[in-house]
Formats: structure tokens, C-alpha cells, sequence
């Protein structure tokens, strides 16, 4: 006798997900920053906790949360979402709007916003939490699940803080771990493919020295933001002159301050750059580039002390495990048909959901999960303009709530059931 098809399974047992899309919009209208997830995760406890399923552990590496469901023997697999929001003002002018304001992590006081969809995921995942462990499901697979929510991805240190707070310690190891991202992408679409799918991306700070003085003297100061604007046009020949074309890079200078009033030549300046690479070697390639370009331009100005490197974010390449993306494969085509594609674009955009799989050497797989309305989407790609829609980190950036969120509630469950019902 065939095996009953994951999709039959998850259509013998739909889930009401109007209560979660009223849950999206609260999530929606209260971010919280990275580091700062307290009430998100408290209420993130409080909803799995009223499953009366899983074993809750609470305030792992910061304000992350885990929730086990050990329902017999088999795979243990690991679903992620990820929690924290940006200091962006949100322009969506939705009715459901974040009008919050949090101090940042240097004390100041910035507006927040779910401006990369974090918000979806956590919904997504309590979601699929909710039907992976109703008593009618729970009969047709048999192994552990869990379900993780990550602090900190937005500065790209929350999962390395689970690890080093004993998460697998506190939780069984995992046999696979899975996740994915709502992109700029049709809504209700799934995107993934083989191997790399996420570069790998850094960001730095980097500070020069000049010596300040009045604006009517130059001739008797050293003035940074001359030194720095040096350095900001010769980085932008880092990529174009110096990394192979075959290869895949990108630098941008995201950030340049000094001085704080126009008569008064400042002793320093500060520029803040963020690169993205897909191989090793490349990164490498364009940290020496950096520091060489910097180093001889403070050189060639005449500053009086050398420059400060300091690294801010560092995310590993995203890399999608061959086997387990070919079994996603299959399942993601036999339920979402033509809106799978199997084969997706290659994203700059970073990600540290590979830390949590990597570092044990676990097999992974991640995936994107299209929220633009489908006729805003179907319009844009028939007259080429799919670039003007508002993405990730824009002010602008506002997934409709359906078919996304349905769309990512199945993803997940078809994905952990791809494993949980082997042997089954």
C-alpha cells in the first residue's frame, strides 16, 4: 500500500490560521531590536505553552526560546525562525504600523520596525508548531521536533549565543536543520536550491585619524573627511578591479561621519562598510584590499596615527546540504507545484542560520518564501519592474499577510514531515 502523501496528511487536518493572522499583526506592530526580544519571546512561550505539547526552555543565549515535542523514535529536526527587528522607520502606512521607538545598543533612541519579515517567520512557525503537534498529525510521524526562536540575527551573533549558552545541552542534537527567509519573491512561491544559497557577509568599522583644527586654516590640520572620501572612491575598484568576474562580490560603504559643524575641520571620521563573498578566498581578497587601500591613503594624507579595524557583523555562507535539499525537492514540487523553484537565484543577502548546523556538523537547508501580492508581483515582471517593489530593509517593506503566511505555515510542516515520517 502507498504511503499517504505529505500533502493529504496536512489537508486532512487544516489549521484555522485567522487567529494567527491577527498574531502576525500584533508581532508586526511591536518589534523589539536585537538583544531586546523580551516580550516577543515572552509571548512566544506563552502561545506554545498553550499547545500543551512541547517542553519550553526559555532565555538561551539572550531571549531565545526552544520548544520539544518527542513524539517516539526517529529524526530529530530542528525549525528555525529568527525574531529580532531594525531600526527602520516603517513608512507602509499599514493600519497595523509599528509606531515604536526602543533605545539602540549605543543608547540611542531610534524607531523599530519588522522591516525583514521576522515577523512572518515566528507567526509561521507557532503555526506550524500548532498542527505538526495536534493529536490528528501526531499519528502520522514519529520522531522529535523542535522549535527554535532566535535572537540577534540582524547583527549576526543570536545563534552563535544559543550554541554558546549550552543550547544543545538543553535541547537533543538535531539530525537536520531547516528555515527559511520571506524575500521579495511572488507571494505563496517557495524558492531553494543545492548547495550555496546565502553569501557570506561582513561589516566593519573603520576609523582614521586626521588633526583638527579651524576651517579657515586647512594648511595647519590634516583633514579626515578629505582622507576618508579618498578612501571611499578608491574602494569602489576593490570589486571591479580586483576580484575575478567569474567570481561574486560586493563592497558598499554604508556610512561616513565627521565632524559635527561646517567652520570646524575634525580630528577623525568614521566609515562603516559592508561586504558579501561566497568563497573564502574572496572574503580574504577584500580584507586585504581594505586595510591596503586605507593604510596607504592615511599614508598619502599624513595622519598622524594609523587606522582602527574593527569588525561588526560576520555571517557564514548559507549553504544548503545536497541530500537534504534534493528530498526538499521532491516534497516542495508534489505539494506547491508550480510554485516551487527548484533552482533559485544565488542571494548576496546573509543569514547565520548555517551556525546552528555547521558548527555540529549537521545538514541543513534553507529556503525563501515569496510575500508580494501576486498581481502586484504578475504586473511588475510583465513590464521589468519587480526591482521598484519595496524588499527586505526598505521602510516600505510590508509581505501580505496571505498567501505568505499559509505558504511558509506549509513549508515548514512539509519540510519536518519530508524526515519525521521516514520509517513511519
Amino acid at each position: 500500500m502507498s504511503q499517504t502523501s505529505i500533502t493529504d496528511i496536512l489537508n486532512s487536518s487544516p489549521l484555522d490560521l485567522t487567529p494567527y493572522e491577527s498574531l502576525y499583526k500584533h508581532f508586526h506592530a511591536n518589534p523589539e531590536l536585537s538583544c531586546q526580544e523580551k516580550n516577543t519571546s515572552e509571548k512566544i512561550a506563552s502561545h506554545l505553552a498553550s499547545l500543551n505539547a512541547f517542553e519550553i526552555t526559555t532565555n538561551i543565549g539572550g531571549y531565545g526560546l526552544t520548544a520539544v515535542l518527542k513524539n517516539g523514535p526517529g529524526k530529530t529536526v530542528l525549525l528555525r525562525a529568527d525574531m529580532d527587528a531594525l531600526p527602520v522607520k516603517e513608512e507602509t502606512g499599514l493600519p497595523y504600523a509599528s509606531t515604536v521607538t526602543m533605545a539602540d545598543a549605543d543608547g540611542a533612541i531610534k524607531p523599530v520596525m519588522h522591516a525583514c519579515g521576522h515577523d512572518m517567520h515566528i507567526t509561521a512557525l507557532l503555526a506550524a508548531s500548532e498542527l505538526l503537534s495536534s493529536p490528528e498529525i501526531r499519528k502520522r510521524w514519529s520522531g522529535t521536533l523542535i522549535a527554535l526562536f532566535q535572537p540577534n540575527e540582524e547583527r549576526g551573533h543570536g545563534a552563535a549565543s544559543m550554541l554558546a549558552d549550552g543550547l544543545y545541552n538543553k535541547i537533543p542534537l538535531p539530525d537536520i536543520c531547516l528555515g527559511q527567509h520571506v524575500m521579495r519573491l511572488r507571494g505563496g512561491s517557495i524558492h531553494s536550491k543545492r548547495g550555496t544559497i546565502m553569501a557570506a557577509a561582513d561589516s566593519m568599522r573603520i576609523t582614521v585619524f586626521g588633526r583638527g583644527g579651524h576651517g579657515s586654516l586647512p594648511h595647519t590640520t590634516v583633514d579626515p573627511v578629505l582622507l576618508a572620501a579618498h578612501i571611499v572612491v578608491r574602494l569602489q575598484g576593490v570589486v571591479s578591479r580586483e576580484i575575478n568576474p567569474d567570481d561574486v562580490g560586493v563592497l558598499t560603504v554604508g556610512s561616513l561621519v565627521a565632524g559635527q559643524t561646517e567652520n570646524v575641520i575634525a580630528d577623525k571620521a568614521e566609515i562603516g562598510i559592508d561586504f558579501r563573498s561566497v568563497r573564502v578566498e574572496t572574503r580574504d581578497a577584500i580584507v586585504a584590499a581594505v586595510e591596503r587601500i586605507v593604510r596607504a591613503e592615511c599614508l598619502a594624507s599624513g595622519s598622524p596615527r594609523e587606522p582602527i579595524f574593527t569588525p561588526t557583523r560576520r555571517f557564514p555562507p548559507t549553504f544548503n546540504t545536497h541530500d537534504v535539499a534534493d528530498k526538499l525537492a521532491v516534497s516542495f514540487g508534489d505539494h506547491f507545484g508550480p510554485d516551487f523553484e527548484p533552482d533559485t537565484e544565488r542571494t548576496m543577502v546573509a543569514e547565520d542560520f548555517s551556525v546552528l548546523a555547521t558548527g555540529r556538523g549537521i545538514p541543513c537547508c534553507f529556503w525563501f518564501l515569496g510575500g508580494i501580492d501576486q498581481e502586484t508581483w504578475d504586473g511588475a515582471v510583465s513590464n521589468g519592474s519587480t526591482g521598484e517593489i519595496p524588499g527586505n530593509h526598505s521602510a516600505r517593506f510590508a509581505p501580505v499577510i496571505q498567501p505568505t503566511l499559509k505558504a511558509g505555515v506549509e513549508a515548514l510542516c512539509v519540510a519536518a514531515l519530508t524526515f519525521l515520517r521516514e520509517g513511519v
